[in-house]
């Protein structure tokens, strides 16, 4: 088998078998294939696109290309949510305890963030004491004795995945259907789901800025999961403007705390009671949705939700005394209002530029070596749609530097006032099964 043929053959439009696809996964993994080979078949792909059995063998072809993780000692069925990542995305710190409260087991592997998308470490990393460095052995005894355990990403997981993003990025082959849903799936399903819910976000601040391309993209990795044995669903979820309140890590944090308490922003409880729904029912702990969405919203009436998340962050060495007292948390040393300029209508708040202000007060990182600064980010008081008075606060700035000039200067730049009253954006676009 030659890697020119492999090109050749899909360059000109024709489906890969499984044999040709193993053969130029593992040979770029183990270095027997070049760069420039890979980087000309990538084109080929993105051009000519792939089936959805192409697309499923070169998800399992990344998943045996390294380690995969064994959850068969954690009783039930493990239930994986995976969010493609957004500005204030919140949902992960609320539906692991939200779900394993009804005793759906989840067994997360998370990693840190980069950009303006926040990372589910980093944040959890704001409870004093709480870390992910944990041996295997004590994953499973976590997830098993309380139904939620959090750990930190492998380093060999899918390496067939890292070689082949890194060269999609520098040759301008990212945006590809086949190849970004392969990219999510494989590193799900190495990560041992028995079934995965995913949150596919659409608008300003997703990585898919159009409906139809997150329909496709939620399309084809449910597609991929129904070939591979692992039941799977997406939502479509808005993210036009920043979901909830809160951006940055211990502002989050809290804000999870409020919503677990039921006392939450209602499109953050909304989505996290939509996404839970479908895992308890995938886990099989509900005989249909409505009857899976009562089990939560009661987890959350009796305190058993908030509960949850106070007996997981003391079992990882968390201060779990930040659930009574979030006061504990990290704070900044100024909070400066941005006040509304003019009266109106919020009409329009450019979530990924919101998120890269949030960053550049030291909520993200601009680089993978940058420091966070895990009590900056930004608190918004109003939302799109919302009536505004000329002098009102339109966000809280939390900065561990005075001078933020330049920061109150982007966040105008990306909100905008209307004479005329918006309707808020709709939050669920669509639920998509196999």
């Amino acid at each position: 088998m030659r890697m020119v043929d492999i090109i050749e053959k899909k360059r000109d439009g024709h489906r890969l078998s499984k044999e040709e696809i193993n053969f130029f996964v593992n040979g770029y993994t183990n270095d027997t294939i070049p760069d420039y080979q890979v980087s000309a078949l990538t084109m080929a792909i993105f051009f000519q696109g792939m089936t959805e059995e192409e697309t499923a063998d070169l998800t399992m072809a990344m998943v045996q290309s390294g380690e995969q993780i064994d959850l068969k000692a954690i009783e039930g069925i493990k239930v994986d949510k995976h969010s493609t990542g957004g500005v204030g995305d919140t949902t992960t710190l609320v539906l692991g305890p939200l779900v394993a409260a009804v005793g759906v087991p989840v067994a997360k592997m998370s990693g840190r963030g980069l950009g303006h998308t926040g990372g589910t470490i980093d944040k959890l990393e704001a409870v004093k004491g709480f870390h992910v460095e944990i041996e295997n052995e004590e994953f499973v005894k976590l997830v098993n004795e309380n139904k939620l355990a959090v750990i930190g990403q492998s380093g060999n997981l899918t390496p067939a995945d890292k070689k082949l993003y890194a060269l999609r990025d520098v040759t301008a082959s990212v945006n590809s259907i086949p190849l970004i849903a392969s990219s999510i799936m494989s590193k799900k399903i190495a990560a041992g789901a028995d079934a995965i819910v995913l949150d596919v976000k659409t608008g300003a601040g997703a990585f898919m800025k159009t409906l139809d391309d997150s329909i496709e993209l939620a399309n084809a990795m449910v597609q991929i999961g129904h070939h591979v044995g692992r039941e799977t669903m997406a939502v479509i979820s808005d993210m036009s403007q920043p979901l909830g309140f809160a951006i940055g890590n211990a502002l989050e944090v809290k804000e999870a705390i409020d919503t677990l308490k039921g006392e939450g922003p209602a499109d953050l409880t909304e989505l996290c009671l939509t996404l839970g729904s479908q895992m308890v029912y995938l886990a099989k702990k509900a005989s249909s949705i409505d009857e899976a969405r009562k089990m939560l919203e009661d987890a959350i009436a009796s305190g058993m939700a908030l509960q949850t998340f106070k007996t997981f962050l003391q079992s990882q060495g968390g201060d779990a005394n930040v659930v009574d007292q979030p006061s504990l948390l990290p704070q900044a040393k100024y909070t400066i209002e941005l006040e509304a300029e003019v009266d109106g209508y919020l009409s329009e708040m450019v979530a990924d530029e919101i998120g890269t202000a949030a960053m550049l007060l030291g909520a993200g990182r601009a680089t993978k070596d940058s420091e966070i600064d895990l009590a900056a980010g930004l608190v918004l008081h109003k939302k799109i749609g919302d009536k505004v008075t000329a002098g009102e606060s339109l966000l809280t700035i939390h900065s561990n530097f005075e001078e933020v000039d330049h920061i109150k200067t982007k966040l105008y730049e990306n909100i905008t006032i209307s004479a005329e009253r918006v309707e808020s954006p709709v939050l669920i676009h669509k639920v998509i099964t196999a």
